[in-house]
């Protein structure tokens, strides 16, 4: 994986604090502590794995002597009744690491799943899909990963990444042109400007006033079309707003660099994967 140990470490062990509290009062009472046992994940859909490395983190946490062998790795496409891995280890732990380790798992992979699924639908154009900022508090570093699983690119991960002026920074700071050249004094070289528009005058104006990237907010495709004409490869654009897998493809028709979307991470359906004892 790309993301540090660490950082996946205390998203795990937070999950875990929360889900076990003090005491896993059924297994606590019912599982020999000395138990051994094995168990496999196995996929229940048709989709992209995601996260299957932060799902074995969650057991060898809890037991560091838990073997595991995967069959799967994040990115592969699965079918209904893949294996994916098995684990070894305390029936114990695994039992009281199950719910963590899928609620993660089928999270991750119903995203990286609804991504390639909109990566499939504009195939053959340029555009590249993106995820938003509209993700879960304290998920938002698996959320991007398991959009870049799905062949998704990431947005700006946070707010410091870049200067994205929005419709209350531009209202807020006196106009596009206005709050451009105050950002232009302030920023380092490296950081871009991001533009949102709402119609074709803010679209000249986002261009005059020197914008990397323009964003193109809840317009209509023809609308699109005829701002990305007029941008003409001045600057990077973007479209975001009530984009669906139902009109994507004509979205992307219009010339587009970057489908933003906002729906990959907050409200994405979770992939069926099971954990069964064997």
């Amino acid at each position: 994986m790309l993301l540090p140990q660490f950082y996946i470490d205390d998203i795990i062990k937070n999950a875990l604090k929360e889900d076990i509290n003090y005491l896993d009062t059924a297994t606590a009472y019912v599982i020999p502590e000395t138990a051994v046992t094995t168990a496999k994940f196995v996929s229940k859909a048709q989709g992209v794995l995601c996260g299957i490395e932060v799902a074995m983190r969650v057991f060898t946490l809890l037991d560091p002597d838990v073997q595991y062998t995967l069959y799967k790795k994040d990115g592969d496409k699965v079918e209904n009744g893949d294996l994916i891995a098995t684990m070894k280890g305390k029936a114990s732990m695994l039992l009281q690491g199950e719910r963590t380790a899928l609620n993660l798992l089928q999270h991750m992979s119903g995203i990286a799943t609804a991504t390639n699924e909109c990566v499939e639908l504009v195939k053959g154009t340029n555009v590249s899909i993106a995820d938003t900022r509209k993700t879960l508090p304290g998920l938002r570093a698996l959320q991007k990963y398991a959009v870049t699983c799905g062949g998704g690119k990431n947005h700006r991960y946070n707010l410091s990444d870049c200067a994205m002026l929005k419709d209350n920074h531009i209202d807020a700071g006196g106009g596009i042109t206005a709050t451009v050249r105050a950002l232009r004094e302030k920023i380092g070289h490296t950081v871009k400007i991001e533009v949102e528009t709402r119609n074709m005058d803010e679209v000249r104006e986002a261009v005059a006033a020197g914008a990397d990237i323009i964003m193109l907010d809840n317009m209509t495709t023809e609308q699109m079309k005829e701002a990305v004409a007029y941008i003409g490869g001045r600057a990077l654009t973007e479209a975001s707003g009530n984009i669906t897998a139902e009109n994507i493809r004509e979205k992307a028709s219009s010339g587009i660099d970057i489908i933003s979307m906002g729906a990959l991470t907050h409200s994405v359906k979770a992939f069926d994967i099971s954990m069964r004892i064997d």
